[in-house]
This record gives C-alpha cells, structure tokens and sequence, in this order.
C-alpha cells in the first residue's frame, strides 16, 4: 500500500468518526402525512415531527363555554380563509377546554389547509426558525404553545415576545400563534410589584417598569379568551356527554350522577377533564 493509500484509508476513518460526532440531520417533513406535527431537538437540531395519531375531538363535543369556542372558531375561520386574524391566548380554570378547543380547530379546518404545531416551552427560542420553515408553504400554520407560563429570566419569554410584535421582520401571514395558560399575565406575580406603582397629582395609578414588563407579553396577543369554572349541572351535563359517546345507554347515565358528583368532590374540580375521565373510567367498568 502506498503513502497515498494510507492517508486515504486514515482520512476515511477519520471521517467517519467525525460524522458519528455530528447531530443527525433529518429530511424536510413530509405534510402530506399528518395534519399536526412537533417541534423536536436532537443534538442541538430542530425539526418538525407528524403527529399520526392526532386527537380527534369536536367541537360538537365541547359543551358550556359556548362565546369561547364562538370567538376561536371565528378567528381560526378568519385565518384559514387569508382574511386577518389575531394570536390568541387562552387563560382561565384548569380542565375546561381551552387546549381541546384548539385541537378541535384543527380537524375543523385541517381540510381547509390548516396545521397544527405544537412547540414546548423551552423550545420557543427556535420560533424564528420554525417561522422561517413554514412561512413560503400554502398551509396556514397554528403553533400551539399549551400550558404556557414562566419564571423570571426564562428565555422563551423574550423569544415568544420577539415572535408576536417585537422583530424587524414582519410575521409570516400563514402563521399564528395560539397559546394556552392558567394565568393570564404568563409570569408570576409578587406583592413586591405592587411597590413599584406611583401616582400623579390626579391620582391616576401608574405601573412601575416591573409591572408593565409582566403585562407586556400578554398585550401582544390580540385576542384574550378567558374559561371558568363549570357549575354542577354543566360538569353533569358533560358527564353525560362523554358516557354517551363511550357506549352508555340512558338508564346508565342517569345511574351514573352521583358516582360522577364525588369523583368531582375528589378531584377538587367539576371540570371537562374531570368529566372526561370519570365516564372512561365508568364505562370501562360498567360496559358488558
């Protein structure tokens, strides 16, 4: 073997362990395979995941937040159909639908074009990127950030800002955002805060820079959609729902009341997740 063979064999095999080192690269999506995909990192990289086996709720079966859904469907109409819509922030009591009426947008419109992604909260720095990917499709694209909050000094704070009303680069119109929390103003809020508040010779109260920095987020989305909490005959009357869907008769349901009221006493809370899961768990044991 000559001098030349074995620098070619060596630089081979040095290479080789080189690409073993490097973050793996993955194809372009394909978006004919799904209509919902996620924002995944491998070895520093993005890329966006199909979601097959989606949920396949309805907004038929999202029932007692009627003006909610009213108002997302309209909007998530107005974007598919290229008219102008809002970024949308759902806040409120925990269960109730807010993250269901999202995914029940989706297979409302999904025909129309619409997708879904869904980006975890410490992947929102790679907003621009996801952005950036999708902004010469046809599709319209909802990125979906669930149950979303911070603690002070977080990254995807300043990222999600940057992304809604703050860059140099207009926003993609095949692009909204959709985020859902429990608290409206996304970071928390201290007594401390309250310090920082002055007033003029008026008397009109003012908000001091921590304040307005809390709020600032939150006034970027152009639409605020708030939940509450189910009254008895509400969470009842989803329970019913949910065991008529699962294959319960009547007679069962009516049957099934009382079972369903302490299953909420338990869980502290007559929610539509509550529901849900009290009527898996009594059809799976009443069902013949």
């Amino acid at each position: 073997m000559t001098q030349l063979d074995q620098f070619l064999t060596r630089a081979e095999t040095l290479l080789g362990r080189l690409e073993a080192l490097l973050p793996a690269t993955h194809p372009a999506p394909d978006w004919k395979l799904a209509h919902a995909f996620r924002w995944r990192k491998t070895g520093g990289r993005g890329h966006l995941q199909p979601v097959t086996h989606a949920s396949a709720i309805r907004l038929s079966d999202l029932h007692h937040i009627g003006p909610q859904k009213e108002q997302i469907e309209q909007n998530t109409r107005q974007f598919v159909e290229g008219k102008p819509a809002n970024n949308v922030l759902l806040t409120g009591a925990r269960g109730t639908g807010k993250s269901s009426l999202i995914k029940a947008c989706l297979n409302q419109f999904s025909a129309q074009g619409l997708r879904l992604i869904e980006v975890d909260k410490t992947d929102l720095a790679d907003l621009a990127d996801i952005v950036e990917l999708v902004a010469g499709r046809p599709e319209r694209f909802v990125i979906f950030c669930d149950d979303l909050s911070f603690e002070e000094g977080e990254s995807g704070y300043k990222a999600l800002k940057v992304a809604l009303d703050g860059s140099v680069a207009a926003q993609s119109d095949n692009v909204l955002i959709y985020a859902t929390s429990n608290r409206r103003h996304l970071m928390p809020e201290r007594m401390a805060d309250n310090a920082s508040y002055s007033h003029d010779d008026n008397g009109d109260l003012h908000p001091g820079e921590t304040v307005e920095e809390k709020i600032s987020l939150s006034e970027r989305f152009g639409l605020w959609v708030s939940f509450y909490p189910f009254k008895q005959d509400d969470y009842l009357e989803i329970v019913a729902h949910w065991l008529g869907h699962f294959g319960c008769h009547s007679a069962q349901i009516d049957a099934a009341r009382p079972d369903a009221l302490r299953w909420a006493l338990q869980r502290g809370s007559r929610s539509g997740r509550v529901a849900w899961q009290f009527a898996r768990d009594y059809a799976g044991r009443n069902q013949a």
